[in-house]
């Protein structure tokens, strides 16, 4: 079975397979942004943005993403969306280790997107599908509430 998908910008058919996950796609595509992390969609180290709102790249199956619009941390830095992002988090310290980055940028840029003005509470609510050990959240929750703030 073929799936016809966008990725980053790009329209590609895909060989789909009962079963195939995303992850296991964009991993073979070489866009490592996309973290393996738990395999059962609770860490969101592998999160991306389907048609603009955040999901687990390990629980989508590829066969039921034919003509839906993915994108990857790559595209968005290529497209200098994540560049305030980017350098709110590299300003706060809020990328310790590393591994969940990728997932809390998507989730920002899903926010970011959904526009309204951003609180703590919203950002803390978003981040819930992404599992940190290391900062505790608040320094990449004080990124995001800073990538918003007119410089």
């Amino acid at each position: 079975m073929k799936s016809v998908l966008h990725l980053n910008g790009r329209t590609v058919e895909v060989e789909a397979p009962a079963g195939r996950t995303l992850l296991e796609y964009l991993r073979e595509q070489e866009l490592y942004s996309v973290k393996h992390g738990c395999d059962h969609g609770e860490c969101g180290a592998c999160a991306v943005l389907v048609d603009d709102r955040p999901h687990n790249a390990c629980q989508l199956l590829l066969p039921l993403l034919t003509n839906r619009r993915v994108e990857t941390l790559e595209h968005l830095d290529a497209s200098g969306e994540l560049t305030p992002l980017r350098d709110a988090f590299l300003d706060h310290g809020a990328a310790q280790c590393g591994f969940c980055t990728p997932g809390m940028l998507i989730v920002a840029v899903a926010l970011r997107r959904q526009g309204g003005s951003l609180d703590e509470a919203r950002v803390r609510e978003a981040l819930t599908g992404t599992l940190c050990r290391c900062t505790g959240y608040v320094k990449p929750v004080q990124a995001i509430l800073a990538a918003e703030e007119p410089e």
